[in-house]
Parts: C-alpha cells; sequence; structure tokens
C-alpha cells in the first residue's frame, strides 16, 4: 500500500467510531420541516415509505385555497404529498415562511407539482403550460414550467439562511395560477457543500445513482439528509459493477454520499474513456454548473491493478488530476464546468497510460450556480416589522422579504435600498398600545396609524427616531399628554404631526369628568336649540313669502324626508356659499340660452358653458321632472361648499333664482371615464395602461380626502365611471355629491337609509341585507371602477348568458390563471403583468363580499402608487398626457388638500 493511501486509512480508523455511529445508528429527522400543501388545518401523518413525519401548511401561509387533484389522476404508486395541493389564484407573491431555521445555517430545500387537473381546467400541456416562478428568499430559485397533468415536478436548493426563517414564494408572472404540492426543508453540516455560502445558492439540475441495476430511489432514512439519489439507465457502452459491502464515508466528508448509492458504479465496457453530457435547460439563466463526482472502488485490487484517470470538463477542480479511488471508501471530484459558448456541457473521465483499469464513477451531482444578486432587507428591520407583524396580527400580504424584490414589496411599506423608511398602517384594525418594535425602525420617516383602536400614552421612544419626518396618530383612544421630546420636535418643525386634538392641547378628559360636565352640557344645548328652532322656523316663514313662483310641486319636493326620515325644508337650510351666485339670464347668456347638452343625470341636463372672462363652465340644471329632487341638489351645493381637493371637481358658482336652481362647475374637457372607455368620448383613442393606472389613483385620493380628510368624513355613496370626469390632460376627479352624506358625531359608524341608493352594479352587497353605508360601501363601488378599468367592460353585461357582475366574471378567469383572458383587448397586450396582477389582486379585495375584508381607500393609494411606479420604471415615450412619477417623496401624511 502507498503512504499516501497508509495515512488516509489512519485517519479513517481514527473516525471509524463516529462513522459507526452516524451510519449504523438510526438517522433522526430533528431539524426536518415536511409540508404536505392543502391537508386540513392541524392534520399530520407519517409517511409510509420514508418514516418522515408530515404536517398540514396551514400553519406557514396565510393565503391560497386547498385542493385535491382530479380523482382520473390517483393510483396506488402515487404518494400521499402528491394527492393534494394549495393554488394561489390572487396575488402576484405568495409566500411559505419556514421556521424554525437557524440563522447562517445551511439548509437543502425540496419542492414538488403534481396538476391533476385539480381545477378542471384540463391545463399543463404542451401547447397550454402553467408557468410561473418560484423564489428562495428574495431571488430567483427555478422557473417552473408545468406542461405534463399526471407528471411530478420537481426542484431543490441548497441555500445559506439569512434569518431565523427562510421564505419560499410563488410568483404570478401572468402564464397560469402558481400551485404547490409538498414544500420539504433539510438541515445540512456548515462544512457540507462548500460552494453554498452567503453570495450562491446551488440549484439541483439531476442528482443519479449510478450502476443501480433497480428503479428503487434511494433517500431517507439511507440518506440521513434525505437527498433524493434517482436511479440512472445505463448507457449502452457502460457496464455495472457493484458491492455489497458498506462504503464508508471520510470523516468531516463535505458530501457524505449514502452506502446505498456508493455500492454500485459504472465503468466504461470495451474503452478507456467514461464520457456524459448534459445541456441547459430552457429558460435557466445559468451560465455555470457545479459538478461532483461521487468515487468508490468496488474491487479488491491485487497485483500490478491499478486504476487511476484524469477527469475533463472541469475547472478548478478538487482535487486535482489523476484520480485513484480507495476501496469501499466514499471520495469525490468536484469543481465548476468550464465555460463552453454552447448550450451543452461535457465531462470525461479518461484513463491515464499507468491505468490498468477503466476509469469507474458511483453517482453525480450537478447544479445550477445561482448568484444571490438581490438585496434583502435590513436584518434588524425585518426582525422589527415580522414583531410588529405578529403583535397586531396584521391582515395584509405581508409575506416574503419586505422589501425585496422591490417589484412585491409588502402593502403599505416603502422602502430605501434595504431599509424601511414608510409604513402606512392607517385603519387596519390595531389594537393594543404601540408597541416597542416600531423604535428599532432606525430609517423610519414616515409612519401613519391612524384610525386604529391603538389606547395607552404615546410612548418617548417615538422622539428617538431620528429620520422620522411624518406622524400619523389621529383617530385612536390614546390618553395623557403628547411627550415633551416630541412635541419640541413638532414645534421646531422637524416633524409632521397629526393627533387628535383633546391630545394636542391638553390630556383628554376623564370618563370622570366627562360625566360631570354632561348634564349642564345637555340643559344649555337644549336650550339653545329651542331658540335656534323658533328663529329658523321664523326664517323659513318669510323666505317663503318672498320667493316669487314656487310652484306646489317644487314645494312639495324641496320638503320631502330625507333618507333618515327627517323633514327637510330647503329655505330652512340655507345655502352658505363662497362661490359666486348667478342670475338665471346670466346662465342663458353663458350657454348660449342652453344650446350644447353635455350630459344627463338624476338632476336633469348639464350644460356647456363660458363665463364672462372665456373660462370654460358646466351648468347642472335642476329640472321639474328631476328623479333626485332639490334636497339631493341642495346637498351637492352644501358638500361642495367644504370640500377642496386637486380631485374633486370644483364649484365655480351657483344659481338660485326664483324656480330655477343649478350648479356651475369647471368644465372637465374629456368627459367622464365611462365615454373614454368605451371610445365614445369626443377626442377618442383607447386609454393606455399606465394612463388608467392614473386615473385610477386620482380618483382613489379624491376618495381618500373624503373618508380621512373631511371632519366629519363624507362617504359619495354613488362611486362609479360615469361620475368620474376626465380633464384635458386625463387629470381624473370625483364628481356628483347628490347622494354623499358625513358622519355627524364620532359614535356613527354608518349612515342609515330607508331606501336603495346607488347604480346597480356599484351598490355595496351588504347594503342591501343592512341599509347601512359607510365607507368600505365607497370601496366597494371604487373596486368595481378599478375592474372596469382592467377589462374595459361595464359591471353588469347586457341579458345574455354571461349576465353576472363583473367581480364575478373576473374571478372565474382568476381560476385559469391567465392575466390575457381578463385584461381589456383593446390594450392589445401593451401592459406591465406584475402591475395588472397588483392592480387585479387589489380590485377582488375591494371588491370583497364581506365589507371588513375590504381595504380602506388609504391602503388603496398606497398600492397604486406601488402599482404606477412599476409601470413607470419603464416608461413609453409614445405615450403622451400627464403623469406622476411616485417615488420616495410621494408618501404624504394623509390626503392633500388643494
Amino acid at each position: 500500500m502507498s503512504l499516501p493511501n497508509m495515512v488516509i486509512w489512519f485517519f479513517l480508523l481514527l473516525g471509524v467510531s463516529v462513522v459507526t455511529v452516524r451510519v449504523l445508528g438510526q438517522p433522526s429527522t430533528d431539524g426536518f420541516i415536511s409540508i404536505d400543501c392543502g391537508i386540513p388545518d392541524g392534520y399530520t401523518y407519517t409517511d409510509d415509505n420514508t418514516s418522515i413525519p408530515y404536517v398540514s401548511d396551514g400553519q406557514f401561509i396565510d393565503t391560497g385555497t386547498s385542493y385535491n387533484i382530479s380523482a382520473s389522476y390517483l393510483d396506488d404508486t402515487l404518494p400521499r404529498q402528491r394527492t393534494t395541493l394549495r393554488s394561489f389564484p390572487t396575488g402576484a407573491r405568495n409566500c411559505y415562511t419556514l421556521r424554525p431555521v437557524m440563522q447562517d445555517g445551511k439548509y437543502l430545500i425540496r419542492a414538488t407539482f403534481t396538476y391533476g387537473n385539480y381545477d378542471g381546467l384540463h391545463r399543463a400541456r404542451p401547447d397550454n403550460p402553467i408557468l410561473f416562478d418560484l423564489y428562495i428568499g428574495v431571488n430567483l430559485w427555478k422557473s417552473i414550467n408545468i406542461s405534463n397533468a399526471s407528471f411530478t415536478y420537481s426542484t431543490e436548493v441548497m441555500t445559506i439562511a439569512s434569518a431565523e426563517f427562510i421564505s419560499v414564494c410563488l410568483i404570478n408572472n401572468g402564464s397560469g395560477t402558481p400551485f404547490i404540492s409538498s414544500l420539504e426543508l433539510r438541515p445540512l453540516e456548515n462544512t457540507m457543500y462548500r460552494a453554498v455560502n452567503d453570495s450562491y445558492s446551488l440549484v439541483l439540475y439531476s442528482r443519479l445513482n449510478l450502476g443501480t441495476t433497480t428503479d428503487k430511489t434511494v433517500r431517507f432514512p439511507d440518506d440521513g439528509y434525505d437527498r433524493v439519489w434517482r436511479p440512472c439507465r445505463n448507457e449502452p457502452d457502460w457496464s455495472e459493477v457493484s458491492t455489497t459491502s458498506r462504503v464508508r464515508n471520510y470523516p468531516k466528508d463535505v458530501f457524505e454520499a449514502p452506502s446505498a448509492v456508493m455500492q454500485t458504479a459504472v465503468i466504461p465496457a470495451n474503452s478507456s474513456s467514461l464520457n456524459f453530457y448534459w445541456d441547459i435547460e430552457d429558460g435557466d439563466p445559468a451560465s455555470e454548473y457545479y459538478v461532483i463526482l461521487h468515487i468508490s472502488e468496488l474491487q479488491n485490487l491485487t497485483g500490478n491493478k491499478m486504476r487511476q484517470f484524469d477527469v475533463y470538463g472541469i475547472e478548478r477542480m478538487s482535487p486535482p488530476n489523476p484520480h485513484s479511488p480507495l476501496y469501499l471508501v466514499s471520495d469525490s471530484i468536484f469543481g465548476n464546468t468550464l465555460e463552453t459558448g454552447y448550450s451543452r456541457y461535457n465531462v470525461s473521465l479518461d484513463a491515464t497510460t499507468d491505468s490498468t483499469l477503466p476509469p469507474i464513477l458511483n453517482a453525480r451531482e450537478i447544479y445550477a450556480i445561482r448568484p444571490l444578486s438581490n438585496v434583502t432587507t435590513d436584518i434588524r428591520d425585518v426582525d422589527a416589522i415580522m414583531a410588529i407583524k405578529v403583535q397586531y396580527q396584521v391582515k395584509k400580504n405581508w409575506m416574503g422579504d419586505p422589501c425585496s424584490p422591490k417589484d412585491y414589496a409588502w402593502d403599505g411599506v416603502s422602502c430605501d435600498a434595504s431599509m424601511i423608511v414608510a409604513i402606512n398602517l392607517s385603519s387596519s384594525g390595531l389594537t393594543g398600545v404601540i408597541g416597542s418594535s416600531f423604535a428599532r425602525l432606525k430609517a423610519i420617516e414616515y409612519l401613519d396609524l391612524s384610525y386604529n383602536n391603538l389606547t395607552g400614552p404615546i410612548p418617548d421612544f417615538l422622539a428617538d427616531l431620528s429620520s422620522l419626518q411624518v406622524l400619523n396618530l389621529t383617530g385612536n383612544h390614546f390618553n395623557g399628554t403628547i411627550p415633551d421630546a416630541l412635541r419640541s420636535k413638532k414645534d421646531k418643525g422637524l416633524l409632521v404631526l397629526s393627533i387628535d386634538p383633546c391630545i394636542d392641547e391638553n390630556p383628554c378628559p376623564s370618563k370622570k369628568n366627562k360625566k360631570k360636565i354632561t348634564a349642564p352640557i345637555i340643559v344649555i344645548l337644549s336650550v339653545v336649540g329651542v331658540v335656534l328652532l323658533l328663529v329658523l322656523m321664523f326664517i323659513a316663514w318669510r323666505l317663503r313669502q318672498r320667493v316669487p313662483g314656487m310652484t306646489p310641486g317644487a314645494s312639495a319636493r324641496l320638503g320631502s324626508e330625507d333618507c333618515s326620515g327627517q323633514k327637510m325644508d330647503f329655505e330652512s337650510y340655507p345655502l352658505q356659499f363662497e362661490s359666486r351666485q348667478f342670475t338665471y339670464m346670466q346662465l342663458v347668456n353663458m350657454t348660449d340660452d342652453f344650446v350644447r347638452v353635455i350630459g344627463k343625470g338624476g338632476f336633469g341636463m348639464v350644460y356647456h358653458g363660458c363665463s364672462e372672462n372665456g373660462t370654460e363652465v358646466a351648468v347642472k340644471m335642476l329640472s321639474e321632472s328631476s328623479s333626485q329632487g332639490a334636497k339631493e341638489f341642495l346637498a351637492e351645493a352644501q358638500n361642495l361648499t367644504r370640500i377642496h381637493h386637486r380631485n374633486l371637481v370644483s364649484l365655480v358658482g351657483y344659481c338660485k333664482d326664483g324656480n330655477y336652481l343649478a350648479l356651475v362647475y369647471e368644465y372637465m374637457r374629456r368627459g367622464n371615464l365611462r365615454e373614454n372607455l368605451n371610445g365614445v368620448s369626443e377626442l377618442g383613442g383607447t386609454l393606455s395602461w399606465r394612463k388608467r393606472l392614473q386615473i385610477a389613483l386620482d380618483a382613489a385620493q379624491g376618495l381618500e380626502y373624503l373618508h380621512k380628510g373631511c371632519k366629519p368624513p363624507i362617504i359619495h355613496r354613488d362611486v362609479k365611471t360615469s361620475n368620474i370626469l376626465l380633464g384635458e390632460d386625463l387629470e381624473a376627479k370625483i364628481a356628483d355629491f347628490g347622494l354623499a352624506r358625513a358622519f355627524h358625531s364620532d359614535a356613527h359608524t354608518h349612515v342609515s337609509t330607508l331606501r336603495v341608493v346607488g347604480t346597480p352594479g356599484y351598490i355595496d352587497p351588504e347594503f342591501h341585507n343592512s341599509f347601512q353605508q359607510n365607507e368600505k360601501s365607497d370601496v366597494y363601488g371604487y373596486g368595481v371602477v378599478l375592474l372596469e378599468l382592467i377589462t374595459g367592460q361595464p359591471p353588469l353585461l347586457p341579458p345574455g348568458p354571461e349576465t353576472v357582475h363583473i367581480a364575478q366574471r373576473v374571478a372565474s378567469k382568476l381560476a385559469r390563471g391567465n392575466i390575457d383572458d381578463i385584461v381589456d383587448a383593446r390594450l392589445q397586450g401593451e401592459y406591465d403583468a406584475n402591475s395588472v396582477w397588483k392592480v387585479v389582486e387589489l380590485a377582488m379585495k375591494c371588491t370583497a363580499q364581506a365589507s371588513t375584508q375590504r381595504p380602506t381607500m388609504s391602503d388603496v393609494v398606497m398600492q397604486l402608487k406601488e402599482s404606477l411606479a412599476l409601470v413607470n420604471e419603464g416608461i413609453d415615450v409614445s405615450q403622451d398626457g400627464a403623469f406622476e412619477i411616485p417615488g420616495k417623496g410621494s408618501v404624504t401624511a394623509g390626503p392633500t388638500a388643494r
């Protein structure tokens, strides 16, 4: 025996006790995470073949729908993990969070996919494949192509855990609904697979057991790490060799190939060279592969017999040529592939001139080297935002990395590089105190916690956030005062602080004090109310005497009941406009005797006009046959006097001249959104996807202002495409406030009516049962508008076989997973698929049947800005029209008044 071999055997003998325990002892599943996707929550079982326990995926993910594969695809040989799955018809990114894991630990993760026609759509064919991307953390793991309904697709990755959890994300790229059958995580020794590090992961191309004469797959418990070694059919010019003796591993072996794999091998039958090759998979971005050749001598060589060979096709190879395998000892040759410039890679094992035997190969592994190029969110910020998610049970799409990839950042979270700089949790149902986790977000600049149920004192640590510029705490239930340090930053202009007045000035009165002052206030208000009532009755009587020509019909209309059942007299509710008052004859002159009709609504006709200074205006006249009447007309007038926002139509003036009532607005040249989607506007043309997004954002900002910027807040109650007007540069403004209502006190959380109001197709489904409306009713109508912008179709189609609501039509198409079936065909495919998916998901949330499941308009604005940013990153200069590119500076403290 040569000296090098004697040294090797010496070290093997030193490690034999360790090896014996490892090999002969039963491997443990400690640290394994084995998920059978789609089985009922809480259900567990032990696999019959591997004795590995499997659990439901319910504890690892919040989204998706469970399915069974079709019965026609079931057979006795199919493993249990392949019979169920979880599908993700909504959401651009859906992530599993695998924990617990050890930060900086090394792990093998395996995902499998069996379609089995679970959705009845007969997809997964070569001519109609299902395509989606799989990410490990923030980096691409593999692009999945499912083109056979009965085949089980599998992929593995080896990677380093950058935190105490690992995210596995399925990305919908618009070519099919992502799904997954099983997900498995296996811990590796940190000394194994040294090519896996913070900069690179390894994605399995193939792992083959050579020389076996059976179809058996080797995995746990034969392989303690549960690697799957698939049998390889021998080439015609290969011969098999095998042994029944155990093949041992080196102490601290960097691969630890199992003995069951190393007991068989192949050699060239009539040659001194053993060759194999592989081709790059279609769509695989890898340009370099990591190759591991497992070798062991299975014949006890005697006399002058020698097996020695060189390996070609691998660079930076370890150990270097030549190679002489040891008897019944697992050894390995590994390195990167040589650049070939072609899509095929070749490796050859050639016997040296001194060798009396041909080369031998027991097994091989080939991995695509995947660089980890995307930057993850700073781990301190990740830990902080995860703690916030857990503390408040945040019901948002908060999965995977908060900031990266940028296209899939968390809803309501904005980032600068790897740091979180803005969080919008307004109206998110948060309860309890402001947790200390917020203090760990050192780069936070904008924090909106408004309109939740937060209690307790305002914490001092908020003043220690040196980057914080905007803090919105309004609409909560804090006690005590503003901390001095926070007040000081506000007073110095270093912080925009929004907070309820009782906190801003003094401590909020305690309940005890409130009880003491309640009785005197009631007495005073009662006296004042009686006096005011007498005064208003006198004014109303005087006004009735002075208004000439009031017809009985008009009087009846103006004295009709409002939606709460209370009498509402027009003269007792006088107009108090800052806007200009016009006479009827002035309107006649402005409109050239009402010659050009530009619209028609429930109030009557809308005419085009020009003021004396040449400004174009729209004149809305109340007709005697108006279906809505003067009450709504008056409500619109009163609302428009106190709301001012760049995305709400502006009131120029009014006319109250005898029997003539009219409102004069700014003129919106492009008409309403419905006309523009139908292509019947005067200027014609098809709205691009980017313009549709900008219009959606404009309208959302107008509604957000009504809900959050008005005191008391206002609900529009008739949000629809025909009530969204477009200006010359396609800026959008909400119009028609005849049905708008305000919440008159903090105790009122909704508006109650005695009749259904609104437009069919846009009416909140809950309203039909409760006759109550709140901000979420507007959100529903707005969601329908979003679906119209996406599809170009109206909410309700004309009578026919598809007379179903637009939300149902879109939901049925979503199940097929092809975004092209949903998007307006007139766009001719000119849109960003990721942006569309994000908006489709948002629209479906807005149109949820239960109002509690719908987002707030603040959430909608934030998500639309993110969607628009996706499009604006690649601006098409051929698309005209003004728009805003949202960026870091686009985050505001709330609705911006004009």
